[in-house]
């Protein structure tokens, strides 16, 4: 399966399922000037991995072989995106709004591994995103709207495709993977918000030696947004575009320190562009057998490195979120501050910000920066509706000053004059059912809709969003 991250059901922590990860032990030997700290990390993971238990311990996990342990699943989805910019003419495609709907099936293989205490195999995927109606210039231009691929006038493609592959390999407790890769780490994730996911070239690992402890890191060089069918040599990030920097590599793990209390703790560095850190902290707090408290603390650190290709900058910002839950109901409350002079940035079109007030469409990360956030999710299972789900939040942020950033992530008035005393608010709305039995068990139909209204540092614009999804398990 892709790597996902989602909410818990708390709606208070980030949950990592089936990240791919790689051997660090690529970084060790690469650029090694330039790579003291992750080096460092690196090196405590090489001796983990070279220190696990026997063979015989795993033994009677591995029998499953290249042809029994293999999977392939089909996903189809169907996506439809409406945004009204909320400025006529002025829109990017002169109409005052944009629109797509599209299809996509997302074919992925997985085989098992050869038997033995080192086993080998292979992961690929195909991918195909069909037009099914973007024209009269709805399909929004160069815009950020990326449902489908446009060409150069600006008209969306008819259909795009994507193709690719890993080879594996597993040891123990350790799994590396060579080729394209769909990491899920805080700090490095693949975007899966669009018609199609993006994806990564490079080397990645996963080990589990330790109960509790997931431990995973990687080195990248090349990155598929979700509307490209290649990949590109370099990076694109969100705020500062793209970015001619020859690998990004990441190393950390999530420790489950005892069944209320979780903790992650990660590192990135995008060459001469930054050097990302990263901290969380989750528990749990049952007050009865319905009743519980949640609370959860983010935090990211994020400075210039080598050529400072994004310009001089150092960021801290954190969120801290309370949940309280009560049966099918839960509550949240969430604070986020950016104590920056410049946004804080991440790779474009993916997850890399694991922050309570990071939505549908807002980050609220910009420099000094402060937001409040209100969420209330609601399971209807416990009404004898199992699969139906719905949340609405609320977001104001405040405070935003560009007086100090730097030229890459500079905003400035008509005048001339960098902005100051920025604010905006978003809200979201969301319902999700998933069919439990019969035929369509799994099929899933998701509805999103948001509203954001800012000050001149952002847009304004109404958005809806119609997904729906049904993976197909072949073998």
């Amino acid at each position: 399966m892709f790597a996902t991250s989602r909410l818990c059901p708390t709606g208070s922590a980030r949950v990592y399922k089936n990240s791919q990860a790689d051997m660090f032990i690529t970084i060790c030997r690469s650029d090694g000037a330039h790579m003291t700290q992750l080096k460092t990390l690196s090196l405590a993971l090489c001796s983990t991995l070279a220190g696990v238990a026997p063979a015989a311990v795993f033994a009677d996990e591995q029998k499953e072989g290249f042809i029994e342990g293999s999977t392939l699943t089909v996903l189809n989805r169907n996506f439809y995106m409406n945004r009204d910019h909320r400025n006529g003419e002025s829109s990017p495609t002169g109409n005052g709004y944009s629109e797509a709907w599209a299809h996509g099936i997302i074919g992925r293989f997985q085989s098992g591994f050869t038997q033995g205490t080192f086993g080998v195999g292979v992961d690929a995927f195909a991918m195909i995103g069909i037009k099914l109606d973007t024209g009269d210039g709805r399909n929004g231009g160069r815009s950020p709207f990326d449902v489908m691929p446009v060409d150069g006038d600006g008209s969306a493609r008819d259909e795009y495709t994507k193709v690719g592959g890993s080879l594996k390999a597993r040891a123990f407790d350790t799994v590396v993977n060579v080729g394209d890769v769909f990491p899920s780490t805080p700090v490095v994730a693949f975007g899966d918000s669009r018609l199609l996911p993006e994806s990564f070239r490079g080397v990645t690992a996963i080990n589990n030696s330790f109960e509790g402890l997931t431990l995973q890191g990687g080195r990248l060089h090349s990155m598929s947004q979700p509307v490209s069918s290649n990949m590109r040599d370099g990076f694109v990030t969100f705020y500062g575009g793209a970015v001619d920097s020859p690998w990004v590599a990441y190393f950390g793990g999530d420790y489950q320190a005892t069944d209320r209390l979780s903790l992650g703790l990660y590192t990135s560095r995008l060459k001469d562009a930054w050097d990302q850190k990263y901290a969380s902290a989750s528990y749990v707090l049952p007050l009865s057998d319905e009743l519980s408290l949640t609370s959860s603390l983010n935090y990211y650190n994020a400075t210039d490195e080598g050529k400072k290709l994004l310009g001089e900058f150092d960021n801290d910002i954190w969120s801290a979120k309370v949940a309280l839950q009560y049966g099918a109901h839960t509550l949240s409350l969430s604070h986020q501050r950016n104590q920056g002079d410049d946004d804080f940035d991440y790779l474009r079109q993916s997850d890399s910000i694991y922050l309570a007030n990071s939505i549908q469409y807002s980050d609220f990360n910009s420099p000094k920066e402060r937001s409040w956030m209100v969420t209330y999710n609601l399971d209807m299972s416990t009404y004898g509706v199992p699969g139906l789900s719905f949340m609405t939040r609320y977001g104001k942020g405040t405070d935003a000053d560009y007086s100090n950033a730097n030229s890459t992530y500079m905003r400035r008035d008509a005048q001339g004059n960098p902005l100051t005393d920025q604010k905006r608010w978003e809200r979201n709305i969301e319902a999700k059912y998933i069919v439990q039995t019969g035929s369509l068990k799994d099929l899933s139909l998701r509805v999103r809709q948001a509203n954001t209204r800012a000050t001149a540092f952002e847009s304004d614009l109404d958005e809806v969003r119609v997904i729906m999804e049904y993976p197909l398990s072949v073998l």
